[in-house]
């Protein structure tokens, strides 16, 4: 974690005003967040409701079937883009989300590796692809064909949406101090940076 405090505190639950209740209604009802629990990045964004909801809106899009990534190749992407920027919170969140969705144990500590740190080819262009766009907000060609080697154009497209868009979540987790959730815990990785 950048910070061991939130400078922007999440929101009370029991203290909403109607466009925070509004927006945050859908998140504490179960499906990916469990019933009654709205985590700390949406608390903390709620103090914008009409940002919050826009955000989601994009969001959404990221994490459904429209993306036409795979869910574990679109972890692939997250997690490298989320430890490439030092996030926390959102490496916390997406580690448990991407074994979810297929990634392995032992793949864990190869997105901290990168690129070579014996992926497959198509694994590799993932996350040389979230690496190239994290230094240069650019891939690079030879990156784009290996993309293309494996992947098709509206999957290479995905993967860029999805490492601008955690690049941006990451800069507000940071920026907003947003803390861990409750029950979960810092990879000590992370202490080290």
């Amino acid at each position: 974690m950048r910070l061991n405090e939130p400078r922007v505190r999440p929101v009370n639950m029991d203290a909403l005003t109607p466009d925070q209740a509004e927006v945050l209604a859908p998140l504490g009802a179960g499906g990916v967040i469990p019933a009654g629990r709205v985590l700390n990045i949406f608390r903390t964004l709620a103090h914008a409701p009409k940002a919050l909801k826009a955000f989601l809106t994009w969001g959404n899009y990221i994490l459904s079937k429209k993306n036409d990534l795979p869910a574990r190749e679109r972890e692939i992407v997250i997690l490298r883009t989320g430890w490439l920027c030092r996030s926390g919170y959102e490496w916390t969140q997406h580690v448990e989300i991407g074994l979810r969705c297929g990634l392995t144990p032992d793949e864990i500590p190869k997105l901290k590796a990168g690129p070579d740190a014996g992926w497959s080819p198509a694994d590799a262009a993932l996350v040389r692809a979230a690496d190239e766009l994290h230094a240069d907000q650019f891939v690079s060609t030879p990156t784009w064909t290996a993309l293309l080697a494996h992947f098709g154009e509206k999957q290479a497209m995905d993967v860029v949406f999805t490492a601008g868009q955690y690049t941006q979540v990451c800069m507000m987790l940071n920026s907003f101090g947003v803390q861990l959730d409750d029950g979960q815990t810092l990879d000590p990785d992370f202490a080290k940076a």
